[in-house]
């Protein structure tokens, strides 16, 4: 083999071995830095981040109730943002929102972050669950902020199962069958006629039988 036929074989085993380093290393890096799934849906805008978006539908597909919106929303600002409001764009369902706390609005804090969904967080349920999604289904999901105005992303619809068990709603009580037995306290029991005290009888006495005159 020529030197020049040498030289080029190395030439192109060392540009084939760095695309491929290149290759492996992007690949980690999108792994371990990004940890993007694909069923959790994810925007910014501004300085408002949007991560782990999910409707999350009861966790049997036949249950009727509820579902809900999950999501993490981060504030990279220096004021607070007020979640105003969340609607389903191609639906007439409404989106109850409450916070953590029960009670004010639904803030992200200057540099901070709120989690709808899961216990002890905000939530944003959607009272009408079968009507607004179907499992399996993307649906539109718009985020109204104080300041940033409004956020959409399309959000995979998910029963509350595996992971998503903790941030899904919970089955509406069921109301309680009628019971067949009568209440007793509510019967009625037949009074007892007191029967009148046999009282004695008051005989005429007879002060005296007629005396019988005697026939002389």
């Amino acid at each position: 083999m020529s030197r020049s036929l040498r030289h080029g074989a190395l030439a192109a085993t060392a540009i084939a071995f760095s695309i491929v380093s290149l290759s492996a290393c992007a690949a980690g890096n999108n792994a371990e830095t990004l940890k993007v799934r694909p069923d959790n849906a994810a925007t910014s805008v501004g300085t408002v981040k949007v991560q782990n978006v999910n409707v999350i539908t009861q966790a049997e597909s036949e249950a009727e109730g509820p579902a809900v919106v999950s999501a993490t929303l981060f504030n990279d600002g220096t004021e607070a943002e007020i979640l105003e409001s969340i609607t389903l764009p191609g639906t007439d369902v409404q989106v109850k929102l409450q916070a953590a706390k029960g009670s004010g609005p639904v803030e992200i804090p200057a540099g901070g972050q709120v989690v709808l969904g899961g216990k002890g967080n905000a939530s944003a349920v959607i009272e009408e669950g079968r009507e607004a999604a179907q499992d399996g289904n993307v649906q539109q999901v718009v985020f109204k902020l104080s300041r940033t105005g409004d956020v959409g992303l399309g959000a995979t619809v998910v029963p509350a199962k595996g992971d998503y068990k903790d941030f899904g709603p919970s089955s509406l009580p069921e109301a309680p069958e009628p019971s067949e037995t009568p209440d007793p306290s509510g019967s009625e029991t037949p009074g007892t006629d007191e029967s009148p005290a046999a009282g004695t009888e008051q005989q005429e006495g007879t002060e005296g039988s007629p005396e019988t005159g005697a026939t002389g």
